[in-house]
């Protein structure tokens, strides 16, 4: 048996895969343990969404089947499921989400050290993992190219805490702010200085 090659005229468009996208993302949100049950190690992009009284002085985009829920943050993938479990819900050195999140949560108080760059400290990653699984819901959709559909989505859901790709106009200065802030917070040990 033979299989079929799938030739580029069958390929969706790129407007068609932003709009299967936009679609999915749209979907109902899920509880954090409930998409590590789902997630595929497929490429794609996901949204975060949150209850408008988290982080209420960004408002982003209402979700269309949860209106209590809006968007935070759009990214890709190439593998949905170890960007979200392992990157995302784990390290903080290699989420950007993680860092703008810890650097907009103040009142947390979370905890910095330098390694190679700035992250959290093994207690404070775990706190805020918690805070992401307590207030934090997920969609996602599959896609084999993420990266030629995420900035049009960006583009047109103007999600509040993605900052690269997002028109000046919808860039929210309180972010750009707590990623600086959290850049920071932390820097290399300097050499001892001689007397």
């Amino acid at each position: 048996m033979t299989v079929p090659q799938v030739r580029p005229d069958d390929l969706p468009s790129d407007d068609e895969r932003v709009e299967a996208a936009l679609r999915l993302l749209s979907g109902a949100p899920v509880e954090l343990d409930v998409a590590a049950k789902r997630l595929s190690r497929g490429s794609g992009v996901y949204a975060w969404w949150a209850d408008p009284l988290v982080l209420p002085d960004l408002p982003g985009p209402p979700n269309e089947h949860v209106p209590s829920l809006r968007m935070l943050y759009l990214g890709r993938a190439t593998s949905l499921r170890g960007r979200i479990l392992r990157n995302h819900l784990r390290r903080s050195g290699s989420s950007t989400l993680r860092r703008t999140l810890a650097g907009l949560l103040v009142a947390e108080e979370y905890r910095t050290t330098w390694t190679d760059r700035v992250v959290l400290v093994p207690e404070d990653e775990a706190r805020l993992t918690a805070w992401m699984t307590a207030h934090l819901r997920l969609t996602w959709a599959e896609d084999p190219e993420p990266t030629t559909i995420e900035a049009e989505l960006v583009r047109r859901l103007h999600p509040p805490l993605n900052v690269h790709g997002v028109d000046p106009e919808h860039r929210q200065a309180a972010v750009v702010a707590a990623k600086n802030a959290y850049n920071a917070s932390s820097q290399p040990d300097q050499p001892a200085q001689a007397p």
